[in-house]
């Protein structure tokens, strides 16, 4: 009977852990004119696409506070900079905002960089 309990606990325990996913962190700052522009040309379609859903966009000003969790991820003055997280650590990297075209390719680059 205990170790029907302890495997229900360990179940549980499990469920309530953090789990760590791909995301796309933004690094930005008031006044970006190349931020805007992702803005208007990618951030609405952003949460609907494959990309997307795969790594959910994350947005940080480079001028608050940078969140415990991107500790170990280098910040760039340059902005936008987008960083492809997964599990703690940077898989890749993008400086700047190419355009809508070119950052399409960049991002399913970035994404084919993930472990399955």
């Amino acid at each position: 009977m205990t170790s029907v309990y302890a495997a229900a606990l360990a179940f549980f325990i499990g469920l309530s852990a953090p789990v760590m996913a791909a995301e796309m962190v933004m690094f930005e700052q008031p006044g970006c004119v190349w931020c805007k522009r992702f803005n208007e040309e990618i951030a609405p379609a952003w949460p609907k696409t494959e990309q997307g859903k795969r790594a959910p966009l994350r947005r940080v000003n480079i001028h608050g506070d940078i969140p415990a969790d991107l500790a170990g991820i280098p910040i760039e003055r340059f902005t936008p900079t987008f960083v492809l997280v997964d599990d703690g650590r940077e898989v890749a990297r993008i400086r700047g905002y190419p355009g809508d075209q070119f950052f399409w390719a960049l991002v399913d680059d970035m994404l084919s960089k993930l472990e399955p």
